[in-house]
């Protein structure tokens, strides 16, 4: 029997099936629920913070103190979420997240200056059918420069990469901009990876080149799911991401059981 095909590709998706389709399968195809992570929910505490803050805030009074009264605000609003309270965080782990994500709100104002953006948006979610495939995307900022062009914008809360892996880390921020060029019909003039914790930025045109390879890229890796649901055909892919993989008990080239998956069977 086949499994169903997701309903949308996003760049997470396309990441997750070209990392491990079996992982990919258990996450969202399976839905199973995944372990929390401290580094994912340090890097939604700090979206949060710099969404308040383009969000309420004007031009001329996005300062470093404002964005830590964001913060503190988006630390009460979201506490209490699954995404943290999984953690079971003491007293002290917080406080120690909370510095760790003011370092990383703190390192973002070393790489630009909030008062000199026009944000036309935040948090914005794009969807387009592109060549019979729904491509859906959450854009963390959409800017727009002073000669009026578009400028996509992706936060980042770990490690800038190396030389070599640049190219690799601009795919999903790449994705964006086809949606930007589907949905609004204007390809943005660049797109910014911002690595808060070193203070980094990385730009990339996106090229008729490059996004004809994205097409390309996207249709492939959407058949090769086609198939693979078709066949019930998901392959684990070894590598270093295992050690950070809540399927790791499921998987078999850990000597894991996949058929507890149809019972939820993940252990910590």
């Amino acid at each position: 029997m086949a499994l169903p095909l997701p309903t949308s590709l996003t760049p997470s998706k396309v990441s997750s099936f070209t990392d491990c389709a079996l992982a990919f399968r258990y996450s969202y195809i399976d839905r199973l629920p995944e372990a929390p992570s401290l580094p994912a929910a340090r890097g939604t505490l700090v979206h949060r913070a710099l969404e308040r803050l383009f969000w309420d805030h004007d031009p001329g009074s996005r300062s470093p103190a404002t964005a830590h009264a964001e913060l503190a605000a988006a630390w009460d609003e979201l506490r209490g979420h699954e995404e943290f309270t999984g953690l079971g965080l003491d007293a002290r782990s917080e406080q120690e997240l909370l510095a760790d994500a003011t370092s990383l709100v703190d390192g973002y104002f070393r790489i630009e200056n909030p008062d000199q953006v026009e944000a036309v948006g935040v948090e914005l979610t794009l969807e387009a059918d592109v060549g019979g495939l729904l491509l859906r995307g959450i854009i963390d900022r959409l800017d727009r420069t002073p000669e009026g062009e578009f400028v996509v914008v992706d936060y980042k809360s770990g490690r800038a990469p190396s030389a070599q892996q640049e190219q690799h880390r601009l795919g999903g921020v790449q994705f964006y901009a086809l949606l930007c060029e589907e949905v609004l019909g204007v390809r943005p003039a660049k797109v910014r990876l911002l690595y808060l914790r070193d203070s980094v930025s990385i730009e990339a045109v996106p090229s008729d080149q490059a996004q004809r390879g994205l097409r390309l890229r996207t249709a492939a890796v959407g058949s090769a799911i086609e198939r693979a649901c078709s066949t019930e055909d998901f392959r684990p892919k070894v590598s270093a991401l295992c050690n950070w993989c809540s399927f790791k008990p499921l998987c078999p080239a850990h000597g894991g059981d996949p058929a507890l998956a149809a019972v939820g069977g993940l252990t910590a």
